[in-house]
């Protein structure tokens, strides 16, 4: 059975997920000016033109894959300002505290993350 968190929990979680958050604000911010401009002519060949460009759409897939975080960090975020942080959506049954500082934004315990990988694995 996991412990409840403090209130020292909560603020160390907290502090953690705004971090995360800032970070992947300024990934954001780095793909929207350094990376959103490609100049053909700037580049000496097609080669490098098809090089520049598979980059690019990687990059975005990336920023995409970090929207998805974003929102779960934000999730997390607004869940500590109601006073539900750490606790499981599935079972209701409180996080353990390990597993959340592994990763603070999950809504997940560890029981029930173990059966959403084990469905995920036989329906994929």
């Amino acid at each position: 059975m996991a412990k409840t968190l403090t209130k020292k929990d909560i603020e160390k979680f907290k502090l953690q997920l705004e971090t995360k958050r800032d970070s992947v604000y300024q990934n954001a911010k780095k793909t929207l000016t350094d990376n959103m401009v490609l100049d053909p002519n700037d580049l000496p060949d097609e080669m490098d033109l098809a090089s520049s460009e598979a980059l690019q759409s990687f990059e975005f897939r990336l920023r995409g894959r970090e929207k998805a975080h974003l929102s779960k960090l934000n999730l997390a975020l607004r869940k500590i300002d109601d006073g539900s942080f750490g606790t499981c959506v599935e079972c209701d049954e409180p996080i353990n505290k390990k597993r959340l500082e592994a990763r603070p934004e999950t809504q997940l315990c560890i029981r029930c993350k173990e059966d959403q990988e084990r469905d995920e694995k036989v329906y994929s």
